[in-house]
């Protein structure tokens, strides 16, 4: 049997684990460990996967993609709140749909990107059942943002660029917060504030995420 078969209870003592295990990480947020306690995982990720789910370790989500551990998904989206509520928030690179869902427990709007057709419509079937009223999902080139739907209070990255693109930061809204992984064989989180017409920068830890592509398929 698996966890998706299983009891609801068994998967809710796997979640309180999975948050009990993020505090002692570090994450200090409880709005953030909140959502993380809401949001099954394990639906997100193949059936024989499901197991695995709610362990501190990336997961193969099919198509050269990974759904992030969820200490990375807790701490960019704890870096990117700090003390201030999300409001309109773009997510750049859906995936299987895990983090738009997590997003939207914070998020007055979460507008989800992604360039890779079949994981859209994976996402779609993953978040159906949760009936998210505030999420919207989209076939898009993640590196030029969501122009029709700018600006945005809140933009996160889930893929690593090369430097900061230019759209995203374009698109990100007066007192708006962005975070994206940066980088090639090394990576690490930059944090991007926009305060009036300055953009101010900080640099945070180390990780490992799939390129930014350009273009949909």
């Amino acid at each position: 049997m698996s966890l998706r078969t299983a009891d609801a209870g068994q998967a809710v003592r796997a979640r309180a684990r999975m948050v009990e295990r993020l505090r002692t990480q570090g994450i200090r947020d409880e709005r953030v460990l909140a959502a993380m306690q809401a949001v099954p995982r394990h639906q997100f990720v193949d059936e024989g996967l499901a197991f695995s789910a709610y362990d501190d370790t990336p997961l193969p989500i099919g198509f050269q993609q990974t759904i992030s551990q969820p200490f990375v998904v807790a701490r960019m989206i704890e870096l990117v709140r700090a003390g201030r509520e999300l409001g309109r928030t773009l997510e750049v690179g859906a995936g299987c749909g895990y983090q738009a869902a997590v997003l939207s427990q914070l998020a007055s709007e979460v507008y989800a990107v992604e360039r890779i057709r079949p994981l859209l419509d994976r996402a779609r079937s993953n978040l159906r059942p949760l009936r998210l009223p505030n999420v919207r999902l989209k076939l898009a080139d993640g590196s030029l943002g969501l122009p029709e739907a700018a600006p945005f209070d809140t933009i996160i990255v889930a893929a690593a660029a090369i430097g900061l693109p230019p759209a995203l930061k374009a698109q990100l809204a007066p007192g708006g917060r962005l975070i994206v992984p940066v980088g090639a064989a090394e990576q690490r989180l930059l944090v991007v504030e926009r305060q009036g017409n300055i953009f101010r920068e900080s640099w945070c830890e180390a990780v490992r995420f799939v390129p930014l592509l350009a273009g949909t398929e």
